[in-house]
């Protein structure tokens, strides 16, 4: 099977990028290595990736019509589109660019997929499409005409727009809500990968509202094994949520990394963020159903092994 998956050297899809790689896939993987983040982090996630004959990388942004044109060819059996302007705070700042980039770039790749006659098409969305419901946990079938960032609205837009080119085309698309997902790679900006480093750094850390917010925190095994579910399975149109279905307190989750790291955190009470949804929480009762998605991995478990990862990466530094 030949997987074009954009965003590529990102946390998840470098994590993608090799399961797919161990299955024995094809893969062309695209990457703009924007300044987000430092470049340099995503280098190093696609290290292995690089070092395997069947995987091409291509330096590109996706608003880029020809080359993504250039990089896709008939022989796709599926488009993974994991690339995306991140976070919720940094889009209230940017609000045109993450429209740009989520909505646009989305567009260019469909019209891709179109020309091209790829079948299938797996497009990231996210949990923050539900804004402050107050149904809990979150279903599919929520309403989700709330968004309370640009970010959220860039993915329900994105949402939306698969939907009219399945309809139009007949591509089988299949759009994946993730709950805050993390694991080693996790990008720095994250919660859990910046209050484990200035733990560490014995810093105190930023906690925006008295830390009573609730987070569906989902392990990153646990969503490479729902993709690549959902791209096995991608038929029609669909929408599911992928998360642990085990929400935690901001401050619970402080006491969690204080377990995994074996040390306290100093903590710095902050006022609440704009756009920070107070709580999610999946309902994964259809991805079960449909894609036999089965979350495994409890939050000690997996911020354990997020430790473990931490530790390694600063010995390596040193």
């Amino acid at each position: 099977m030949k997987v074009f998956v954009t965003g590529a050297a990102g946390f998840i899809g470098s994590h993608l990028c090799e399961r797919l790689l161990n299955d024995g896939c094809e893969i062309v993987g695209i990457d703009s290595f924007d300044e987000f983040y430092d470049p340099r982090i995503k280098r190093r996630n696609i290290d292995r990736c690089l070092k395997d004959k069947h995987f091409q990388l291509v330096e590109a942004d996706i608003r880029d019509r020809d080359a993504m044109d250039q990089a896709m060819d008939a022989d796709v059996d599926v488009i993974v589109h994991l690339a995306a302007r991140a976070g919720v705070r940094p889009s209230i700042a940017e609000p045109v660019l993450y429209a740009d980039v989520n909505i646009n770039g989305t567009m260019v790749l469909l019209e891709a997929a179109k020309k091209y006659e790829i079948d299938k098409f797996i497009f990231a969305s996210s949990s923050s499409v539900y804004g402050n419901n107050e149904k809990v946990p979150f279903s599919e079938e929520d309403n989700v005409d709330f968004p309370i960032s640009p970010y959220a609205a860039t993915k329900k837009a994105g949402e939306l727009i698969c939907h009219t080119y399945q309809h139009l085309y007949g591509i089988s698309i299949t759009c994946l809500r993730f709950f805050t997902v993390y694991g080693p790679r996790q990008r720095p900006d994250l919660a859990i990968h910046k209050f484990a480093r200035l733990i560490e750094a014995g810093q105190p850390i930023p906690v925006f509202g008295d830390g009573s917010m609730m987070r569906d925190f989902t392990y990153i095994d646990d969503i490479i094994a729902g993709v690549t579910a959902a791209m096995e399975k991608c038929n029609r149109f669909h929408i599911y949520n992928l998360g642990e279905s085990q929400p935690i307190s901001v401050n619970d989750l402080i006491g969690e990394i204080e377990i995994a790291l074996g040390k306290k955190a100093v903590k710095d009470y902050l006022p609440p963020q704009p756009g920070d949804v107070e709580r999610t929480y999946a309902d994964v009762t259809k991805a079960m159903q449909d894609l036999g998605y089965r979350p495994s991995t409890p939050i000690q478990t997996g911020l354990s092994k997020f430790a473990a990862w931490l530790r390694q990466e600063e010995t390596n530094s040193n």
